[in-house]
């Protein structure tokens, strides 16, 4: 029976640094890199289709498919410095998860990312579960057709992108994950591979933002056992993407500006493309790649869980230059119909609800009303507004005008 899906400072500081002057491309398994490029030539396989907000973007203004060069980071530009939270450290004496906590809910307020290590998950399960995609993606057209679909709500979908004038084509399969013993049924079969390594790979990864999540909320003084079991019970998408090697003539966009609609999104990626803007300055910087090492931003429902204290990442995919690239997103988030409030022990007279309650079928409702609606964002349908919210509301109107001048809308 088919079932309705969602697709759509370190706890040691000098750890955290020693990590980022170690930063290179994570090792790959054998035969990754030359699998990439023949699943990733394929991408085109079904003509440029179905994207809309439903990958999470909310789409360009401009029919430019190429960055304005005055706005891409120059070639003396480093990575973006970020938090490395040092996972292990969770698990130790009360004090030091204390400083752990402390760094995770400072990295979540001020930036909306950061990366973890000493995570749990082996480095030769990462690779398999790239590995895996990467041998879907080199799959005959009409074996990964047999998951295009335009319903929102099918367990699996293969589809490629896109519609909205940005982003260059792309493959992604998107499927459901936990629990993952009811939905790996639906999983491809081939390749022979996929539904063991991915399973693999889902499974000790929703560990990781368990650990997270409670450490989040206990970083918001609402304690780690806040909404236990409504995480515990919630719902896991994996977003596996591909996206070909960039041409050398132009630096070109493979996935819009977007944020995630989920609490928090897990990323893996083969080699760097990911970008955020810098809350900071309102520009794109790069991401940095460590050495088995994750990616974590915070998504729509945690700023609407925190009432606006956590801020959702504006992010967007490059094409790499050098190679084509293999993501793996792993979304988290309540069950489906399970509603997102704001938490009320972070609601009081001078700091009134700022969002409306909405779960992820009303996400889902949400890009199916709106598919033609390239700049109706979801977040913004759930704000409320209120005198207090003038300035903010200013502060993301700069954003925005920023977006804009980059010839994309946020």
């Amino acid at each position: 029976m088919q079932r309705p899906a969602v697709v759509g400072a370190a706890g040691k500081r000098e750890g955290g640094a020693a990590a980022g002057r170690r930063a290179v491309q994570r090792p790959t398994a054998g035969g990754l890199c030359s699998g990439r490029r023949e699943g990733c030539a394929a991408v085109g396989e079904l003509g440029t289709k179905r994207v809309a907000e439903e990958d999470g973007a909310a789409n360009m203004s401009d029919s430019s498919r190429t960055i304005p060069p005055e706005l891409l980071p120059s070639e003396d530009l480093h990575p973006l410095p970020m938090p490395v939270i040092n996972l292990g450290h969770l698990s130790l004496d009360s004090a030091t998860r204390y400083r752990v906590v402390d760094d995770v809910a400072k990295a979540c307020r001020d930036l909306g990312y950061f990366q973890v290590i000493n995570h749990g998950i082996s480095q030769s399960v990462m690779d398999c579960a790239l590995e895996a995609a990467s041998d879907f993606f080199k799959l005959p057209s009409e074996t990964k057709e047999k998951f295009a679909s335009e319903d929102l709500r099918r367990p699996v979908r293969y589809d490629t992108s896109s519609k909205d004038s940005i982003s260059m084509p792309r493959a992604f399969l998107k499927h459901y994950a936990h629990p993952l013993s009811e939905w790996i049924q639906y999983w491809p079969q081939q390749p022979p591979i996929y539904r063991k390594y991915m399973g693999k790979y889902a499974s000790e990864v929703r560990m990781v933002a368990l650990q997270l999540v409670e450490a989040i909320v206990e970083g918001l003084g609402l304690g780690k056992e806040y909404l236990n079991e409504k995480f515990h019970e919630g719902s896991q998408v994996l977003s596996v993407n591909c996206y070909a090697k960039a041409s050398q003539s132009a630096t070109t966009i493979g996935l819009a500006p977007h944020s995630d609609h989920g609490f928090l999104t897990i990323l893996l990626t083969s080699c760097g493309g990911l970008e955020v803007v810098d809350p900071s300055s309102n520009i794109w910087k790069r991401v940095q790649q460590l050495p088995h090492a994750l990616h974590v931003h915070i998504g729509d429902h945690m700023e609407v869980l925190s009432n606006g204290r956590m801020k959702t990442v504006v992010h967007r995919a490059l094409l790499n230059p050098e190679e084509a690239r293999i993501s793996i997103a792993s979304i988290h988030g309540f069950a489906l119909h399970e509603k997102v409030t704001c938490a009320k022990e972070l609601v009081d007279e001078e700091n009134p609800p700022k969002y409306k309650e909405s779960s992820f079928s009303d996400f889902l409702d949400h890009l199916t009303a709106n598919m033609d609606n390239k700049h109706r964002n979801f977040l913004e349908s759930l704000r409320m507004v209120t005198g207090a919210m003038v300035f903010e509301k200013a502060d993301r109107a700069m954003v925005h005008l920023h977006m804009l001048k980059s010839k994309v809308s946020v």
